[in-house]
């Protein structure tokens, strides 16, 4: 048995064939599946596919590319939302400074801009526009970590380009909060780094890429009880479905890939990261 502990189910790449898509899952092995909340109306939509479909649980919370549209109230309706029988953790939620507004300048523009003390209006207003993006999102994600620590829900972490700063923002809710850092794509070093701090760790389709040494090397380093196994389908298909669709099945060849590299057999890395899973998002009977 295998566990998909992060897809978008509601996302429109799945819209005409979900049906499908499930079984083939179940077919794999893959027996449970979390439908991940990315915004209000995504969590919502995340709860009604865990209503039609008994193999589906989901989350519900506000991605950081979505703070900036995030209402008021959003806390008290994740609050009404996490209360649902099939809701697991809250999430995904974290930092992502990826594609800030700055970030899509050429590196030698912004040197420039630099070295000139932002003296063209441009310039100025960037980096302005940046700040104000990083503060919305360091609030919601507070916001919803203070969330998980008053109903004792797990949360699912999503973080980009943003190391330093979420660990800084994580540092008061270490061993109270339970985490796992999505996607992860750090190193050994930083995967041990989160197993001290009490996070736990999840990996896609990247471990299987060719130049993917980095996620490897994290593979091999974190303790048996310190990981599980993903897809973020619709994204990141793994090799050799790589470049397609992804979808909740070809979580099985993650777990190929991981057990490969850690010298064990694939059936060794469903018992241990199913465990994990049943641990941390404490499925309801």
């Amino acid at each position: 048995m295998l566990i998909d502990t992060h897809c978008h189910l509601d996302f429109p790449d799945f819209s005409e064939d979900l049906s499908d898509v499930i079984a083939r899952a179940k077919a794999a092995g893959v027996e449970q599946l979390i439908t991940i909340g990315t915004t209000l109306e995504s969590s919502r939509r995340a709860i009604e596919l865990s209503e039609q479909y008994p193999e589906v649980y989901a989350t519900v919370g506000v991605h950081p590319s979505n703070a900036m549209e995030a209402p008021a109230d959003f806390v008290s309706s994740l609050r009404e939302m996490a209360a649902h029988p099939r809701v697991v953790g809250l999430g995904e939620m974290g930092l992502d400074y990826h594609k800030l507004p700055g970030s899509e300048k050429p590196d030698l523009e912004k040197q420039a801009a630099t070295a000139l003390l932002y003296s063209r209006t441009e310039d100025l207003e960037t980096v302005v526009e940046d700040g104000a993006i990083k503060a919305r999102q360091a609030e919601v994600f507070s916001a919803q970590l203070e969330l998980a620590k008053e109903l004792g829900l797990p949360v699912v972490i999503h973080q980009r380009d943003c190391w330093e700063d979420i660990l800084t923002q994580l540092a008061p809710y270490d061993h109270q909060v339970p985490g796992v850092f999505h996607c992860f794509g750090g190193d050994a070093t930083d995967a041990k780094l989160l197993a001290e701090r009490g996070y736990l760790v999840s990996f896609t389709g990247i471990v299987t890429f060719k130049n993917a040494e980095r996620a490897r090397d994290a593979v091999a380093a974190v303790p048996d009880d310190g990981f599980m196994v993903e897809t973020d389908s619709p994204f990141l298909a793994p090799t050799p479905v790589r470049g397609k669709r992804c979808e909740p099945a070809y979580v099985v060849e993650v777990a190929k890939a991981i057990a490969e590299t850690r010298g064990v057999s694939p059936e060794r890395i469903a018992e241990l990261t199913t465990a994990t899973a049943q641990k941390f998002f404490k499925f309801p009977n």
